[in-house]
């Protein structure tokens, strides 16, 4: 492997990383809170508003509807408005963020939803509120199904760094797409496949591990 590669993989790692690492700290801001209303909204819990959860879950379907790579596109004026163009890892942040948080959402949804109403029910019977009940019963019960979930979206976002490539984001899938796909070289093309299998990799063992010790802990204490 020449030294070129070399500089051009790490600068295609480089912008992936940063784009991926952004997106997923965004998307989780924006998709938590989403995640969090669909549940305690729902039917019988503890801020039960069924208007509020249909149209919210509505909106978050309709996005998820939308292929990656057309709901890029159609976010990239957003993109232009906010950071002033429409080409670089950070512009792409924007429509990865926007993206990945209806996504990142329903996956929050489901793994709260695992936890025991009896618990919730519990903290009501002593007179907790809403935020307590987030905060204190459903957050920490949760928190290793959060952990795997949030390591899935982290992997299917490493994807869309890939597809937004495409259209002039930058990072490993631009990298194999304009130097392996269009000149044809295949030691470019492998050698970005290998690294994102290894990232990838990474993401998720860390992911295990890190849920593996807090249920580990948390077993040892209880």
């Amino acid at each position: 492997m020449n030294s070129d590669l070399i500089d051009l993989l790490s600068v295609g790692l480089g912008e992936t990383l940063y784009m991926a690492i952004l997106s997923t700290v965004i998307a989780l801001a924006l998709g938590l809170p989403l995640g969090i209303i669909l549940v305690i909204t729902g039917k019988g819990h503890v801020l039960e508003a069924p208007r509020i959860n249909n149209v919210l879950g509505t909106i978050i379907n309709i996005l998820r509807s939308f292929p990656s790579v057309i709901l890029i596109v159609l976010l990239l004026p957003l993109s232009r408005f906010i950071v002033g163009t429409t080409l670089g890892a950070t512009a792409a942040i924007v429509p990865l963020s926007i993206g990945s948080a209806p996504f990142l959402a329903r996956i929050i949804e489901n793994c709260l939803k695992e936890v025991s109403f009896g618990k919730v029910e519990a903290a009501m019977a002593i007179g907790a509120n809403p935020a307590t009940i987030v905060s204190k019963v459903l957050i920490p019960e949760a928190l290793p199904s959060l952990i795997r979930g949030v390591t899935i979206a982290v992997i299917a976002i490493i994807g869309f760094t890939a597809m937004a490539g495409m259209i002039g984001a930058g990072g490993l899938g631009s990298l194999a797409i304009r130097f392996g796909y269009m000149r044809f070289r295949n030691d470019v093309m492998f050698a970005t496949v290998v690294i994102l299998v290894i990232l990838v990799q990474m993401v998720q063992w860390g992911g295990d591990l890190l849920a593996g010790y807090i249920n580990k802990k948390r077993y040892k204490f209880e």
